[in-house]
């Protein structure tokens, strides 16, 4: 785990460590291996003097189109006294991007890069649709709210119209990043000033950003208000003074390392929405599902404040939080827990390895201050407040006190004994000169070119060598393409490969687009920001097989961080309204992968903020055209581990979102799911076919699975969010859970914990051996239901 105090340099000495690894793994004749950064003291981020010749390639003028772009090409200072509103605003909006009056577009992504400076702002960055926004994270920018700053937020993912609307769906915002920032709110003294306005849904992330808030009495700062959306990821932040750290509200979120230092608590006003008593640092105003992993809170008043509503829809507040591994000092109440009319308390809690120092309480209730669990200064293991469930026994207990400890699998701990997690690479100690330009290596990432060759060239070169730059752009690959162990990649605005041809056709013979690590390989294996995709018919596609597994005594050192596998709904894909709308008789058309990720049993894998999405609209027809696909199966996992799934999403995949077969030493938390919005018309596996080789599991009645175990071990889920919104297109089974039968299911062979788990529109929470064994019906828990744990 990362040390709390550390900001912007957290990346360079992990880097140099797990980069010195490399000779042991290299795919290539690389005779001398990248083992360190050679930038020196005073250099910029590589990624400001980098060639940019990356294209948007399906925009209409992706020759004049730009990419990347840098503040101050558009007429930003950075100098703490220049208004750089206007100017950062151009640089965003350049080029007839998906703004108001867009709900999405995939044919004009844009990375905004700051470099070092203090950027000076007096109303609201609006953050448009596809866009990154990366400070340099050698010497991360500050964006300074001005004394008078008016606006929701400095930046804004969704800005509000008139009349209450919105330019994007919340629960459709995708494909978001910042990362590498101080903001800072300090100059405003009187009313209310907020860091990022963060509405936003999957594929969506927040990292190594801190913000600096007055730490006076009454102040009416925070950091984040995120009031509505269907995310995704953020981790590394730290968060100092203000009134509210952060205003979390979104169906479900997983948080990993993150602080919050000296808040202060008060009442405060929004008017979207509606008064309440904030506490600090974090204030829930609703979810489904929300882990938190890797939790500090230093000095403040409150730590947690949750509103939590009621048992029906119409009382919907927070519904699951779960937490582990958190350190809070000097404040005098960790938890306040909200009450209904009758003094109950409800909602789903669980804590794991939460350190109290100095801490007077550690859960009170809103009314009257009844303590529900004692503070001071001590560890607690596992407390859990809910309904409980062990093995085959439908009758729920509800608990609210400690519960045996939960057990750890194998090697997914770090050496202080908290879950693992490593923050993305950014490469902030390395040289331009240590990176190689595919595109400079005759990739062309046109999305027509066959760069499949190209591409091979490259990581039979520069492996282990160079770390590998794709530039922006789409890139065809025709045949199975390797990337070996001791490889770095890393996209520009999320670079695209995209499988295509006839090899990937048949799903009698499926055949992976991309191998990372051949059969038995060990090594470094990097990978962040790309797209892995399909171009349709791709029945026959495994879009990315996970061979590599990680050196001795390296954890983590293959991964994946803000990458995606994205089927159809995208320009190029052949994918589209187009060629497959909803209901449309299409033939073999519209197969857009056979399975999307594989992991073998001889890897390993850290991945983190993966979204794994069969499309169920056309990004580019303004977000409302459903359109019908067809993917065999999500995730697949037979490593024996460990393998670390945080913050995670696998949707509308016809079998399963995640299957684990033969697995061991696993821990997910967050997984969110949602089941194809066709079925059970056809039922699974059909428009596909049972393969025995890959296992398929035993099939439940009419609907894919959100989760299947068999034959596995050493298995923790810690919180999760799994979802049936509509049977044959018909979303009316969601208001009465019965949108299918069952949603997962676990074999008498396997070992597997699962805590915090909300569902929707599933009569049956849980199976074992295919018998639904807690029903939904128990578990109302405002729009969702939860169970609150399950162990063997």
């Amino acid at each position: 785990m990362l040390h709390r105090g550390l900001f912007a340099v957290l990346t360079v000495g992990m880097l140099v460590a797990s980069l010195a690894s490399l000779a042991s793994g290299l795919g290539s004749s690389c005779s001398t291996p990248i083992t360190s950064g050679t930038a020196g003291p005073n250099d910029p981020f590589w990624l400001q003097n980098i060639k940019h010749q990356g294209i948007a390639a399906f925009n209409s003028n992706p020759g004049g189109y730009k990419v990347f772009r840098n503040v101050k090409d558009y007429g930003a200072r950075g100098d703490g006294v220049t208004d750089d509103t206007a100017a950062i605003n151009a640089a965003i909006q350049d080029g007839s991007r998906c703004g108001q009056g867009c709900d999405s577009a995939t044919t004009a992504t844009a990375l905004v890069f700051f470099p070092q400076g203090s950027y000076k702002v007096s109303t609201p960055i609006i953050a448009y649709y596809q866009t990154q926004l990366v400070g340099d994270a050698r010497h991360p920018p500050t964006l300074l709210a001005a004394p008078n700053f008016q606006g929701i937020a400095v930046i804004d993912a969704d800005p509000y119209l008139a009349g209450g609307a919105q330019y994007y769906t919340n629960q459709n915002n995708f494909f978001r990043a910042v990362r590498n920032f101080v903001i800072d709110l300090r100059q405003v003294t009187s009313g209310g000033a907020t860091g990022i306005h963060w509405q936003v849904s999957q594929a969506t992330s927040l990292y190594n950003i801190v913000f600096q808030m007055s730490t006076a009495a009454g102040n009416q700062h925070q950091g984040i208000f995120m009031e509505n959306g269907s995310g995704g990821f953020m981790g590394d932040l730290i968060f100092n003074g203000g009134n509210i750290g952060a205003w979390f509200g979104n169906q479900q979120f997983t948080v990993r390392n993150v602080t919050f230092n000296n808040a202060n608590t008060g009442e405060y006003f929004y008017a979207l929405y509606f008064k309440a008593h904030f506490t600090n640092p974090i204030y829930a105003g609703w979810n489904w599902a929300w882990t938190f992993q890797g939790l500090t809170i230093n000095n403040c008043q409150i730590g947690i404040d949750v509103s939590i509503g009621g048992t029906t829809q119409a009382n919907q507040a927070v519904e699951a939080e779960s937490i582990i591994d958190a350190v809070v000092t000097n404040t005098p109440t960790f938890i306040r827990l909200s009450e209904d009319s009758n003094g109950s308390l409800l909602g789903s809690l669980v804590l794991n390895n939460v350190r109290l120092n100095n801490v007077n309480t550690a859960a009170v209730a809103v009314n009257g201050g009844r303590v529900i669990l004692s503070g001071g200064s001590k560890t607690i293991d596992s407390w859990a407040q809910g309904n409980v469930y062990h093995g085959t026994n439908s009758a729920a207990t509800w608990t609210q006190g400690n519960i045996p400890s939960i057990q750890k699998p194998t090697g997914i701990l770090d050496g202080s004994g908290r879950i693992f997690g490593k923050t993305r690479p950014q490469y902030g100690g390395y040289a331009v000169s240590q990176f190689i330009s595919v595109r400079d290596q005759g990739a062309k990432g046109d999305g027509h070119t066959d760069d499949t060759q190209a591409l091979k060239n490259i990581f039979a070169k520069y492996s282990g060598c160079k770390i590998i730059f794709f530039d922006a752009g789409t890139y065809i690959v025709t045949s199975t393409i390797t990337i070996p162990a001791g490889t770095q990649i890393v996209g520009e605005g999320w670079s695209v490969i995209m499988g295509s041809g006839s090899e990937f056709t048949d799903y009698n013979n499926p055949k992976p687009v991309i191998q990372v690590g051949s059969t038995g390989s060990t090594g470094v294996v990097e990978i962040s920001d790309i797209i892995f995709s399909t171009r349709g018919p791709a029945a026959g596609a495994i879009v990315v097989e996970w061979n590599v597994h990680d050196p001795a005594g390296q954890q983590g050192a293959a991964g994946t961080w803000d990458s995606h596998i994205i089927l159809g709904g995208t320009a190029g894909s052949n994918l589209q309204g187009a060629q497959c709308a909803k209901l449309r008789d299409n033939g073999n058309n519209c197969f857009a992968a056979f399975m999307a990720l594989h992991l073998t049993s001889g890897s390993s894998a850290y991945i983190e903020g993966l979204w794994a999405w069969l499309s169920d609209h056309d990004l580019d027809a303004g977000g409302s055209g459903q359109i019908s696909l067809y993917s065999g199966r999500g995730v697949m996992s037979e490593s024996q581990g460990p393998v670390w799934l945080i913050g995670t999403g696998s949707e509308h995949h016809v079998e399963y979102q995640y299957y684990l077969n033969g697995a061991k030493n696993h821990y997910i938390g967050l997984a969110q799911t949602e089941t194809p919005y066709f079925q059970p018309s056809p039922v699974p596996p059909a428009p596909f076919v049972t393969n025995t080789a890959y296992k398929d599991p035993v099939q439940g009645p009419g609907n894919a699975w959100a989760l299947t175990v068999t034959n596995s071990q050493n298995i923790l889920v810690f919180g999760a969010g799994f979802y049936s919104f509509f049977s044959n297109y018909d979303l009316a089974c969601s208001n009465t859970s019965n949108c299918q039968q069952q949603i997962i299911n676990i074999d008498s062979s396997s070992s597997i914990q699962i805590y915090s788990l909300s569902t929707l529109g599933a009569v049956y929470q849980l199976s074992v051996n295919s018998k639904g064994i807690i029903p939904a019906s128990q578990n109302q828990n405002g729009f969702a239901q939860t169970v609150t744990a399950w162990t063997r």
